[in-house]
């Protein structure tokens, strides 16, 4: 949810992914005024988004390998399963 409000971070980055953040930034949004803080807010929105459907992932699997109780009923054979 977008509050309308702008927060700041101050961060160090190598130098190398700086430039090409900078450079791919310039060909894809430009180089006018708020394209940086642009790129950024929807790189961290995206990285955000793929830790959270990752964790969704992982508990899926884990009810999946624990698996459900659906309860018992035990056939000797194909005929019982009928005869209801």
């Amino acid at each position: 949810i977008y509050s309308g409000f702008m927060g700041t971070i101050t961060t160090s980055v190598n130098d190398k992914v700086e430039k090409k953040f900078r450079e791919t930034v310039s060909k894809t949004i430009g180089t006018g005024k708020g394209s940086l803080g642009s790129a950024m807010t929807q790189a961290m929105e995206e990285w955000a988004e793929q830790r959270n459907r990752e964790q969704i992932r992982q508990r899926a699997l884990q009810r999946l390998k624990k698996g459900y109780a659906m309860g018992k009923i035990i056939y000797k054979n194909r005929a019982e399963l009928y005869e209801r």
